[in-house]
């Protein structure tokens, strides 16, 4: 039987994309599929408070094994901004191109426009918490490039490229995302942990 893991999130497609990067090894679940509907408040300053806010209260709820994430944009000249506020930069309302808009706006006439996506999730595995950490280095463009992607992906330029994430096709993306290394890790670890 394959074992069943929590995802701290409401958002199906979400659940549906790491389901399909943790290549069947485990059965993952969204917190509608086990009825669990409250929202969780995301009051950490950090990503890995965030990420842990959200695994202990389902763990606390729920006893069952399971994991959050939490992903954001740290830009070197902005002293880590917009952080943990990246998907309300702009306002509550979380307008990608509003807070595109003011990410270049708060850029303009600075020349180091070095950046980093990360992802942090947060595991709960047998009693146990654990830490997986992701990290896409790059660089602020000077204007939106590209249709793919969402969020800052057409003016995130990575190291060695001369393309947007939001020029580049999913499978190209998922090869260097902050996402899929953090989630690559956890892989790794449920594999060995689903060995013993």
């Amino acid at each position: 039987m394959i074992p069943k893991l929590i995802f701290a999130s409401h958002n199906a497609n979400k659940t549906n994309e790491i389901a399909a990067l943790l290549d069947g090894l485990i059965s993952v679940v969204s917190l509608y599929d086990i009825g669990f509907i409250e929202e969780i408040i995301e009051h950490g300053n950090t990503l890995h408070e965030n990420a842990a806010i959200k695994a202990n209260a389902v763990f606390q709820t729920t006893s069952l094994n399971c994991f959050a994430d939490d992903t954001g944009l740290l830009v070197d000249a902005l002293n880590g901004a917009p952080g943990v506020f990246s998907a309300r930069y702009a306002g509550l309302e979380k307008d990608t191109l509003k807070n595109n808009e003011k990410l270049l706006h708060n850029l303009i006439n600075i020349e180091n426009r070095r950046a980093r996506f990360m992802t942090v999730i947060q595991l709960i595995w047998e009693n146990n918490s654990y830490t997986f950490e992701g990290v896409l280095e790059g660089n602020i463009g000077l204007n939106p490039i590209g249709n793919a992607g969402f969020g800052y992906d057409p003016i995130f330029i990575p190291v060695g490229s001369d393309r947007s994430l939001a020029q580049m096709d999913l499978n190209e993306k998922n090869t260097i995302s902050h996402r899929a290394k953090a989630f690559r890790k956890m892989m790794l670890f449920l594999r060995e942990k689903l060995k013993n």
